[in-house]
Order: C-alpha cells, then structure tokens, then sequence
C-alpha cells in the first residue's frame, strides 16, 4: 500500500512498483487534498499487471485494509508533514502488522538527457517558483530553450492528465486547471516558458528533454526533485526557523543541496535568519549558502491606503504550509491599510471548514479551488464581505476565474539575492557551459 496525496505516491509506484511480479499495490490511500480518494489510478498508468487499476482510498482505510489484505508494507509518499507525524503514520502501519518504506532519490530520480537545475525547499511557501522563474530568465539571456517540469498536481482524470504541457492560458482551460494549479503555472506562462507536470515522469522528462537545452525542476510542498539534478538549490524559511530540520522530506533536500538560500531576509527578524543560517551549516556543511529576498509589488498601492482590505493568499503556503499570513497581507499593512476584513465572517460553509482544518489561519483567505463548487465558495465569501478592497496574493488571476464583486489589486514578488551575488555568477557559469555543448 502506498500513503499519498496525489504527487509522489504516483511517481513512486511509476518508478518502483509498476511493473514488478513480485509486488501487488493494493491501494493508494489519499489524504491532505479534498476530493482526491475514491478513483482509481487508470490501467493506462498502472501497466499490464493491473488491469483493472489500483483504487485509491482515504487514508482512514489503511489499517483495515492491511488487516484484510494481509499486506507486508507501507510506502510513505507524503510531503510536507513533520517528522513527528510521518512515524505516528509507521506507529498505525506498524500495528496493522506492516514494514513501513521510505523510497529515496536513488530509487525514484529519473536521469534525463539535457542538464537539470532543481529548486526545492523545506516548507511549502517559502518561494521556490520566484527563484525558478529568476533562473529561467538567467537561461534566457544565456540563449538557451527552457522547460519548467513541475512537481505534480494530478487531482482530476488520471489517464487525461499522465503528461501535461503548458504553453498559454488556453492550454490551462483545456485542462480545467485547479487555482493551485494556476498559481504555479500562469508566472511561468507569463515569461513565455513551457510548463510539463502530470503523472508519467519517465514520460514527461521525454517530452520536455526533446524540446529544451535545460530542465529546470520546479518542486512542490517540501519534497525532493524526481529528476537527477546537476545543481540543486533549496530554500529555508526565517519566518518558519526550526522547520528546516523539523519536516520531510525538507529536511532530506536541505541535506541534498549544492546551494542553501536563506529566503525571505528583507522581512524576517535577523536572529531568525542567523538561527536558520546555523541549522543549515549543521545539517549541510558542504552547501553554499546564501541570503535571497522577495520584495512584494501591489499593482496600486495608492488603492489600499486607508481602506478596508480583503486579503487572499496563496492557498498551499497558509493551509498546510502552516503560515498564518503571507505577501498580500504585509504588502496590505506596508501600503497603509486602514483595517482588515476577517473572512471568518463572510466564510461560505465549504471555506468555513478550511478555517476549522487550519485554525493557525489569521486574517487572511486561502485561495482555495480544488473544483468548481470550492471555487464558488471563495467568490461568495470574497463577495459577502465588507472589505472595501480585495488584496490578490494568489500568483493566478482569480478575476479571470470569478466574480469578486470587488476591486482587486494583485500582489506579486519575485527572488533577489540579498547582498553580493553568489547564486548568480555559479548559475552563469553553468548556462555558460551547457551553451558551450550544445
């Protein structure tokens, strides 16, 4: 049985299990995403050893299941979940009479055929897709054809979504992609990069390898790259100091990393930077690291200034990020906001029970649209509340999804690094070199 949430359980059956006679899956379990247990993972994906599929239940079958179906061993695939929960989740596989497996990199990475740049961190929202986004543009100027894999989000038809590819608005309709989906592929899109994500791996470093002099893997949560990396960076959090030594698989990436960049230091307190700085050379001695900062732009400022603000975050980072604001709020307040709107008060029942799962959430709405009836929700609680504005930190236009009823100015913000360059000049130097051998 494999533990998941729709990512890495997937790629690991792909990459260890799938066409194994030995093995039987009998199931995938699901948890941490709405509405992702009770399909199946196709026979189109699941090889000819299943022809029927693999079912994919809630996490809360797993004990008597393993009881049932006698089963030897539990594969752990979550990410982003502290240390503590990963062995109360061994602890319940363990008492239903299983083993319980990590799979590592030498088991899952796939070695692709043009250079890869991995970018990873060790919480959700600490800013990894700004820094993927600062390197494409650094392998733009170098005169190199990029792809952007991303960590995958496979919540709707499986066999549909085995190799996704992503190179305008339309193709994310044609999809019918999530808002968390849209917040990590339209900045992309905006830059004129391809994007691939999916479920098949193997299949979509083909596909992007064939059309790309370099790879750059755009990670998800706080997971480990899929991918062989040539140079691979990880980011740690001063607004979140311990955690880098506190979650899996971060703590593995940060472990992994040629380049540690201590992130977001323009806002965190300095002895939460220098606290992160120390964990990091404890646990990596050999990494480079380095200071980077993201530096929020409102598209009007002027607009938020004395008013009543609505904010809307981006909705991984607040839910299981564990964040209880981010970049919309404190560019709100450095804007001068008069006040702001507590979306407890205007919650549709479907967000009101995202505020009772997250009760770290401060002031701030989660963008949350995992389908089209969640989706609604969000409109209805943005359009039932007495903010005057609404503060969009969300990187995806919600106005092109929903009607908020409201004025909205967005809040973006991309990667620097903070003091003399360090990241820049190696990333040069490497762009250089694959140029060179093309």
């Amino acid at each position: 049985m494999i533990m998941g949430a729709a990512g890495r359980d997937f790629h690991n059956f792909n990459m260890a299990f799938r066409d194994r006679p030995d093995c039987e899956v009998v199931a995938f379990t699901a948890a941490q995403i709405p509405d992702i247990a009770g399909r199946i993972y196709p026979p189109e994906l699941s090889g000819v050893l299943y022809p029927g599929g693999i079912p994919i239940v809630g996490e809360e079958e797993l004990a008597s299941l393993c009881r049932d179906r006698a089963v030897d061993e539990v594969v752990f695939a979550y990410s982003d979940v502290s240390h503590e929960a990963v062995m109360h989740h061994a602890s319940a596989a363990l008492a239903a009479g299983a083993d319980f497996t990590l799979l590592g990199p030498r088991s899952t990475m796939i070695a692709a055929p043009v250079p890869i740049i991995a970018v990873c961190a060790v919480r959700t929202g600490v800013g990894k897709s700004p820094l993927t986004r600062w390197l494409s543009r650094r392998a733009r100027t170098a005169g190199l054809k990029t792809a952007v894999i991303r960590h995958p989000m496979p919540y709707g038809d499986l066999a549909r979504q085995a190799v996704q590819r992503f190179a305008s608005a339309a193709d994310l309709d044609a999809a019918d992609c999530t808002v968390e989906e849209r917040e990590e592929y339209e900045p992309h899109l905006a830059l004129g990069n391809i994007v691939y994500a999916g479920v098949d791996y193997a299949e979509i470093v083909a596909r992007a390898a064939a059309e790309a002099d370099l790879i750059l893997w755009d990670g998800g949560n706080n997971d480990f790259p899929f991918v062989r990396p040539d140079m691979l960076v990880v980011l740690a959090d001063p607004l979140r100091p311990g955690d880098e030594a506190r979650y899996h698989p971060g703590e593995a990436a940060l472990r992994m990393a040629d380049y540690v960049v201590v992130a977001k230091t323009d806002v965190a307190d300095p002895a939460d930077v220098a606290a992160v700085e120390r964990n990091a050379r404890t646990l990596n001695p050999g990494a480079v690291l380095l200071r980077g900062r993201s530096p929020v732009a409102l598209s009007d400022a002027a607009a938020v200034e004395g008013k009543r603000i609505l904010v809307v975050e981006d909705g991984p980072t607040i839910t299981h990020g564990g964040m209880s604001y981010g970049a919309g709020f404190v560019a709100a307040r450095a804007a001068g906001a008069a006040s702001f709107a507590d979306p407890r008060a205007s919650a549709a029942p479907e967000i009101a029970g995202t505020f009772g799962r997250f009760p770290h959430i401060g002031k701030v709405l989660p963008a949350m649209g995992y389908g089209p009836s969640q989706l609604e929700a969000l409109a209805a609680t943005i359009r039932a509340s007495d903010a005057e504005i609404v503060v969009s930190a969300t990187p995806c236009d919600l106005e092109r999804l929903i009607d908020v009823g409201k004025r909205v100015v967005r809040a973006t913000y991309e990667f620097e690094e903070a003091g003399p360059p360090v990241l820049a000049p190696a990333v040069d130097a490497l762009l250089q070199r694959i140029a060179g051998a093309r």
